[in-house]
C-alpha cells in the first residue's frame, strides 16, 4: 500500500500554516469539511471526528441516548470498533455469518435476529463491497429500526444509484492511512436526522451543550439549569474526540480527487478478479456498486498447505497482505469477546471462519501500476 497524501496535499498545509496566525484548534476548515463532504455524500448533516472508529464509538452512543439500550446485531468481520462499540454503549451484541459474495452481514440472518430488543443494526460495508439489501431496508423501515452503516472501507460504492453511507440513519466513515482518502487520521458521522445531528456534536465535544447549532434545544437546557454557567453544561457523559484544523484541511484537498482516484481502484479490481484462476480463488464477487481500497484474495476450498505458500510467494515478491481480511478476520476469536462469549461462539459462523483462516487482502491504490496485476495474478494461478 502507499501513502495517499500527496505533495499537493503537504502544499495546502504549508500554505494554510504560513499564515500570519492560522487557526489549528478545530474551526472553519473542519466545518467546510463537513459541508462538502455531506454533499459529495448525499446526506444534510457530517460530524468530523478524529477517527473511524470514534465515528462508530457516537453513533451507538447517539443510539443510545435516543433509542434506549438493547441489542445491536453486527456481524463478526469488521474492525474491532464496530463490536467495541456495541459494548462500550451498554448493548448486547447479537452476531450474525456474512455473505461470502459481499462479505458483509447475510441479510436473512438479519432478519431472522430482529426482535423487540434490536436498537439497530451495524452494517458493516466490508472492503468497498456494497451490503445492502432491499429487503432489509424495507423491514428495518416497517419495524422502525435504525440501521448503522459502517462504510469505513466503502467510500463511494453505491446501491442502486446511491452512494452507501446515505441510507441509515447513521453511518460512519474512516480517513485512516491506505484508505479512499486519507486525513492521517480522521472519520466523519453523517445523517439525515436533525436531533441525531446535534446529539452527535455534542458527544463530540464532552456533552457540551454550547457544541449544539439548534438554538432551540440551546434554549431547552439553559431553561432548565439556570444554575450553570451557560457554557459549560453537559447534557451527556461524553468524549473529547474533536478534530483539527488540519485534519479538514486535508480532508477537502483529498475530496477534490476521490471520484477519479475510485474509478481506477475500480478498474485494478476488475483486472484482479478478472484475472485469478476461479478453480483455486473466490472471484465472483458481487462488484455491482463496489469501490474496493483493496484486493480480496479468498482461497475456494480450505487448504492449509495452499494457504502457506500463498504467503510465501507474496513475501518473497514484497507483497503486503493481511490475512483474515477486515479487522484480522473473525472478531469472536478474539480475546475480548472470547473472555464473554467462551471459546465456541466462533465455530457457528462458516463463512466468516472460511476467510478468517483462508483470505487475504492486498492494497489497490491509485498510483499501483496496472502492469503488475496480471503478474500478480500469474504468480498465485501458479501455486
Amino acid at each position: 500500500m502507499e501513502e495517499n497524501i500527496t505533495r499537493a496535499d503537504l502544499d495546502a498545509l504549508v500554505a494554510y500554516l504560513q499564515q500570519p496566525a492560522p487557526r489549528l484548534t478545530h474551526g472553519e476548515q473542519v466545518a467546510a469539511f463537513e459541508r462538502e463532504w455531506s454533499e459529495w455524500l448525499g446526506v444534510k448533516h457530517s460530524v468530523l471526528v478524529n477517527s473511524g472508529s470514534s465515528a462508530n464509538l457516537l453513533s451507538l452512543a447517539a443510539i443510545r441516548e435516543h433509542f434506549g439500550t438493547g441489542e445491536v446485531i453486527v456481524p463478526p468481520l469488521g474492525w474491532v470498533s464496530d463490536i467495541a462499540a456495541v459494548l462500550q454503549n451498554g448493548f448486547t451484541p447479537v452476531f450474525v455469518d456474512i455473505d461470502r459474495r459481499t462479505l458483509g452481514a447475510d441479510t436473512n440472518q438479519i432478519l431472522s435476529e430482529l426482535t423487540t430488543e434490536t436498537r439497530a443494526v451495524m452494517l458493516v460495508h466490508t472492503l468497498g463491497y456494497n451490503a445492502l439489501d432491499q429487503r432489509l431496508l424495507d423491514e428495518l423501515a416497517r419495524r422502525n429500526i435504525p440501521l448503522i452503516e459502517d462504510a469505513c472501507e466503502s467510500h463511494g460504492a453505491t446501491f442502486n444509484g446511491r452512494k452507501v453511507g446515505s441510507f441509515g440513519l447513521l453511518s460512519n466513515f474512516s480517513f485512516y492511512f491506505a484508505h479512499h482518502m486519507s486525513t492521517i487520521e480522521g472519520g466523519m458521522i453523517c445523517t439525515n436526522d436533525p436531533a441525531l445531528y446535534q446529539t452527535v456534536r455534542m458527544l463530540r465535544s464532552h456533552g457540551m451543550v454550547r457544541e449544539s447549532t439548534d438554538p432551540v434545544r440551546r434554549q431547552l437546557y439553559l431553561d432548565a439549569h439556570p444554575d450553570l454557567n451557560p457554557d459549560f453544561i453537559f447534557a451527556f457523559p461524553a468524549y473529547n474526540v474533536r478534530p483539527n484544523e488540519l485534519t479538514g484541511l486535508l480532508g477537502r484537498s483529498q475530496l477534490k480527487r476521490l471520484d477519479a482516484n475510485n474509478e481506477v481502484r475500480r478498474d485494478h479490481l476488475r483486472a484482479f478478479l478478472g484475472g485469478l484462476d476461479p478453480d483455486k480463488f473466490w472471484t465472483d464477487f458481487a462488484t455491482e456498486g463496489s469501490c474496493n481500497y483493496a484486493f480480496t484474495l479468498v482461497l475456494k476450498q480450505p487448504d492449509l498447505q495452499l494457504r502457506d505458500r500463498v504467503e510465501s510467494v507474496l513475501r518473497a515478491a514484497n507483497v503486503e497482505f493481511r490475512r483474515g481480511l477486515s479487522g484480522g478476520g473473525n472478531q469472536l476469536r478474539q480475546p475480548y469477546l472470547r473472555r464473554i462469549l467462551g471459546d465456541d461462539e466462533c465455530e457457528k459462523y462458516p463463512n466468516v471462519n472460511h476467510v478468517h483462516f483462508f483470505g487475504w487482502y492486498i492494497g489497490n491504490y491509485p498510483t499501483l501500476p496496472a502492469g503488475k496485476i496480471p503478474v500478480l495474478c500469474s504468480l498465485l494461478n501458479s501455486l
